[in-house]
């Protein structure tokens, strides 16, 4: 005999609420250091990701541009606009 079994999962920002809505969604965020994972609906996702930036890692060591010597001599010098 083969039983199975059904977990449903549901959605965190709901349950908060006391309403019970299917996750099929989650969100990630950084807590302390730590990347966390909340059971979500389809409409908190699409509010999350409308409100901050999904958690990818896009960043890459950033190199400080020289600068000219000449471009800080030939710049002309700011005016200061007439007197009325």
């Amino acid at each position: 005999m083969v039983t199975e079994v059904f977990t449903r999962k549901y959605c965190d920002p709901h349950a908060v609420n006391g309403e019970k809505v299917e996750a099929t969604e989650a969100i990630q965020f950084a807590w302390d250091g730590v990347i966390r994972e909340v059971d979500a609906c389809v409409e908190c996702k699409q509010e999350y990701d409308a409100r901050f930036e999904p958690l990818l890692d896009y960043s890459r060591p950033v190199k400080r541009r020289r600068t000219k010597k000449t471009t800080a001599e030939n710049t002309p010098a700011e005016s200061t606009p007439a007197e009325n």
